[in-house]
């Protein structure tokens, strides 16, 4: 049976452009999936722990040697790790923030890159390799290329870097300009912003054929 695992990281509820995106996608899987199940997880509202002092070295002790604190941070990559090797697709919505991505999303990549768990630790071989990474993501400005901030958008360079040694290779929606809407200043760039949400709004509706279309 198809299984989605559909994460969230806005900090916004109200007005997410990646939230409304990833419901979109969601929506959109369920009806090329019929009988199929979700899980869900909320990083924006339920952020898993950065790795610390206590619980964070963890990935480098046997399991035999591990503090309480080692061992509950383990226990929880486990858990991450899981819900990734239960899933056929993946969505992630990402905004953009200073530049770069969440620190939730951070947080979350560091627990699921671990060997021995999503990293084999013999032949460093990613374990979660031909699994549908689709990344719903916004960035309330311009960062096109020839626009001054080409470049800047420190979250798409990064995540495939971040997850590669697992084997997920993210492939990338992306809305510009949101902000645009709702400041004057960008006021001019308001029909660019919403073709770029049309755009991804249509490449969101594109990515699987409904059931009775497949058949």
């Amino acid at each position: 049976m198809p299984h989605l695992l559909h994460i969230d990281s806005s900090i916004r509820v109200e007005g997410s452009v990646t939230r409304a995106l990833s419901a979109r996608a969601a929506e959109v899987w369920r009806a090329a999936h019929p009988g199929g199940t979700v899980t869900y997880r909320d990083l924006g509202a339920s952020p898993v722990p950065h790795l610390d002092t206590q619980g964070g070295l963890a990935r480098n002790i046997p399991a035999e040697q591990h503090t309480s604190a080692q061992a509950a941070s383990w226990k929880l990559s486990e858990q991450l790790v899981d819900e990734l090797k239960q899933a056929d697709t993946i969505l992630l919505g990402l905004p953009l923030y200073n530049f770069g991505a969440p620190s939730s999303v951070k947080a979350w990549v560091d627990h699921v890159v671990a060997r021995g768990l999503s990293v084999d630790s013999e032949s460093g071989e990613g374990l979660l390799a031909r699994r549908e990474l689709i990344v719903l993501a916004a960035r309330g400005g311009g960062y096109a290329p020839g626009s001054p901030r080409d470049g800047w958008d420190h979250a798409q360079l990064w995540l495939p870097h971040g997850l590669s040694l697992t084997g997920l290779e993210p492939r990338f929606i992306v809305a510009e300009l949101p902000l645009a809407e709702g400041t004057p200043a960008m006021s001019e760039l308001i029909p660019l912003a919403r073709e770029s949400r049309a755009d991804a709004e249509r490449a969101v509706d594109s990515l699987w054929k409904p059931a009775a279309m497949a058949a």
